[in-house]
């Protein structure tokens, strides 16, 4: 069975018990601080990942890492995916978990790529236009890309707005590469 089918169940039942405990909100902190963890510390996702390892020292791993940090009901259940073997797809199971979530709450994942940092005015007013574009509460994502030159790249889902200027120069060059006057034979 595929990674993402495998999380996305666990990921399910996970939601369907915080829902059960009252804990919803605090079992998602746990995922997004997981998550972000996995994304910062590369060792700890090759250690997840890495059969040699005893199982016995993963879990002990992440008891030493997030036990003063998580929910009783995370660290449970790290131990039972640890058991069951399923400890190299924990990062996925929390991003899934997170998604079900957003999902779950109602709210729009969107990233905002720009050449700069944003400031609270230029966030908000961001926030504001994705939440009347979509007619959900946002969860916004920023990227820098200092190659974009000006304007910004917003992305919804699958739709993308790109007001760039980099985007802008491609255009034209495309533009002025047609010659309409020099007939091609």
């Amino acid at each position: 069975m595929s990674e993402i089918r495998v999380a996305t169940r666990y990921a399910k039942s996970l939601i369907e018990l915080a829902e059960e405990k009252g804990v919803l909100e605090s079992i998602n902190n746990d995922m997004l601080l997981f998550t972000n963890t996995c994304d910062k510390a590369r060792d700890l996702k090759l250690m997840l990942r890495n059969p040699i390892i005893n199982r016995d020292a993963k879990l002990k791993s992440l008891n030493r890492i997030f036990a003063n940090h998580f929910n009783q009901i995370t660290l449970a259940f790290f131990d039972i995916l640890v058991k069951k073997h399923r400890e190299s797809i924990l990062d996925v199971i929390a991003k899934e978990f997170h998604r079900q979530y957003n999902e779950k709450m109602h709210i729009e994942n969107a990233v905002i790529t720009t050449p700069f940092v944003l400031t609270d005015e230029l966030r908000n007013s961001f926030m504001a236009a994705v939440e009347e574009l979509s007619g959900r509460k946002v969860e916004l994502k920023e990227k820098i890309n200092p190659e974009l030159i000006g304007g910004f790249v917003l992305q919804i889902n699958d739709k993308q707005i790109d007001t760039s200027i980099s985007s802008r120069l491609k255009e034209l060059r495309v533009k002025f590469s047609e010659n309409p006057y020099i007939r091609e034979f």
